[in-house]
Order: structure tokens, then sequence, then C-alpha cells
């Protein structure tokens, strides 16, 4: 599993400064495991710039269910909780509300939903 810290700047720094005397806003940890990269608690100048509120939306009950990806998902958990797990794996990636999961292409997987999604995602074919 990688994982990184992924820093958001509030300004440039000028000639005088350098960037470790610039102020930073907030920071995401990401996390790449299993072949799906999740950045956790995205800041909201993160989602503007990616324009997630523009996206559609999907929601579902707690529940269980296979899914296969004909194309890379991106997708902004708005509420609640799921662990993924690719096919032929007893390990697991989870992520919640505020996360923002990367899911490949040609993914097989299985979705176990803890706690009601409510999502905007888009799909990159």
């Amino acid at each position: 599993m990688k994982q990184y810290l992924v820093f958001t700047m509030t300004k440039q720094p000028t000639k005088q400064e350098t960037p470790a005397d610039t102020h930073y806003s907030s920071y995401d940890a990401v996390e790449e495991k299993l072949g799906i990269r999740v950045e956790r608690n995205l800041a909201q100048d993160r989602l503007a710039e990616l324009g997630i509120r523009s996206w559609p939306k999907w929601g579902c009950p707690p529940s269980k269910f296979p899914w296969t990806y004909d194309a890379s998902e991106t997708c902004y958990l708005v509420k609640g909780k799921v662990k993924v797990y690719p096919d032929g794996s007893s390990n697991y990636v989870e992520f919640g509300a505020g996360d923002l999961a990367i899911l490949p292409k040609g993914m097989n997987c299985t979705w176990d939903v803890s706690v009601a999604l409510d999502k905007h995602y888009k799909f990159d074919f």
C-alpha cells in the first residue's frame, strides 16, 4: 500500500519566500491499494477544482453487489461507507463520506455498502 500527503498552498511563494515559508490550507492523505486510489477528506478547493458538484449523483441503501468497470470511475462520497473487494481477494479498500476514489477500468469487484451511499461520479472511457 502506498500513502502520500498532498498539500494545497493558499498562495504561491514570492522570490523572497521558499515553499516552506508559505501556509498550507489543507492536506489530503492519498492511498493506493489493490489498484484503487483514495484521496481522504477532500478539501473544498480540490472539490471545486475537479468540478465534482456538477457530476451526476447516485446512491444506494446498505447492500452487497458485484460490479465490473468497463471504464475508470472517479467518485466522491457525500454520505456513506463502502468496502470494495477486488475479485479473487479477501482484502478490501474502505472509503467513506468526504473521500474521492478512483477505480480502474477492467476491475471486477464486490461493493459491500455498510452505510447508505450518496456519491458524485464520472466515468473516463
